[in-house]
């Protein structure tokens, strides 16, 4: 069971709604598919009992499969009757479209999981005096807490306070340092990083030339390891690349669209531009307009309904992707094992793809 808290519509702020199989309509192996984020063919391999594949794919293939109503619920499944586990959910609002889509999948695959109550907050703003308000209202009344958060020293001591009161907690897309935690659901930062730095100087094929950087804020560590890990592979492969200006813009495309109008009015000789978090769709639109969009290079992060059409356009050149749904599913999974008590072993990084107008997938 899933439900959004502190937001009372959804669709106002920009989420879908929550996809549902049709009343009545048979449910088929896509579906399954969709919902365990497995290919097709692994699906028909799990269902008809053939080998080739992995035991954890299998089970979550076969949980997916049980609760949609393909298969019959296990019986150790149908037979558990206890309380739902209340999980929390808090997560920075804003227009950061890969956020959003975050928030939308762990409702999705949280209302797959009928033993847990799943509980969304949106905080608005990188407001970390709010985030860590709601984490103390939370102490004692919840059994597992997932944030992306900023690295800030009062949210630092609300998660050491909460992680004391027993509740486990675990941080999802940018890792927090020094706290309790059970484990950080995302990928290699720093590693993005060097991949959008190693793309970018291929692209202007080692030639001398400006490049700007916008970051959402340093202060979340993914961004900061983001920055590190590109400004490292400038200096080590292309250093007649040179980062000419930063600049923070929240996440927001509004405001990335206002900063880098300012940008290309003050450096139009800019080559390139790595768009370090979200609000690339402004950047972009921005080019768009002054009539930079095919001469100066972009990088940016996530593939979404609006950066899709850049990259198509061309004003965009790569996405540095990662899958929110993977990561929303994989989350629940830890919070759900911390509440029980059962020891997982040690979370390991997402994948990241490279994605270009020519294997966009559908």
């Amino acid at each position: 069971m899933a439900t959004l808290s502190d937001r009372n519509d959804d669709e106002a702020a920009g989420r879908p709604p929550v996809a549902r199989p049709s009343p009545g309509r048979r449910v088929t192996l896509d579906d399954i598919a969709r919902d365990a984020g497995a290919s097709l063919a692994t699906v028909d391999r799990v269902i008809n009992q053939r080998p080739g594949v992995k035991d954890r794919t299998r089970e979550r293939v076969l949980l997916v499969a049980s609760r949609l109503g393909y298969l019959p619920a296990p019986p150790e499944e149908a037979a558990e009757d206890t309380a739902p586990l209340m999980l929390d959910f808090v997560l920075p609002d804003g227009t950061n479209r890969f956020i959003l889509n975050l928030a939308q999948h762990i409702v999705d695959c949280a209302a797959l999981r009928p033993e847990v109550q799943a509980r969304l907050h949106m905080i608005e703003g990188f407001d970390p005096a709010a985030m860590a308000e709601k984490l103390g209202e939370l102490t004692g009344k919840s059994q597992g807490v997932a944030l992306t958060a900023l690295d800030h020293p009062r949210l630092r001591e609300a998660i050491r306070s909460l992680t004391a009161a027993g509740t486990p907690v675990v941080t999802l897309a940018s890792d927090i340092t020094q706290v309790p935690r059970v484990g950080y659901v995302g990928i290699d930062n720093r590693a993005a990083g060097r991949l959008a730095g190693y793309l970018l100087g291929r692209f202007l094929r080692g030639s001398a030339g400006k490049v700007a950087l916008f970051a959402g804020s340093l202060s979340y560590r993914g961004h900061e390891e983001r920055e590190m890990g590109f400004r490292h592979i400038l200096a080590e492969a292309y250093p007649a690349l040179t980062i000419v200006d930063l600049r923070e813009v929240s996440d927001d495309r509004r405001q990335g669209y206002a900063e880098a109008k300012l940008l290309l009015g003050r450096y139009p000789d800019l080559a390139a531009i790595y768009s370090i978090g979200g609000g690339v769709e402004g950047i972009a639109l921005a080019l768009e307009e002054a009539g930079r969009g095919q001469d100066v290079v972009i990088i940016g992060h996530e593939l979404t309904e609006e950066t899709r059409r850049f990259l198509v356009s061309g004003t965009i050149d790569a996405l540095i992707d990662q899958n929110p749904r993977v990561e929303a599913r994989e989350t629940i999974e830890l919070l759900v094992q911390a509440a029980r008590g059962v020891e997982r072993p040690a979370s390991r990084p997402m994948r990241v793809h490279a994605i270009f107008r020519e294997n966009l997938p559908e």
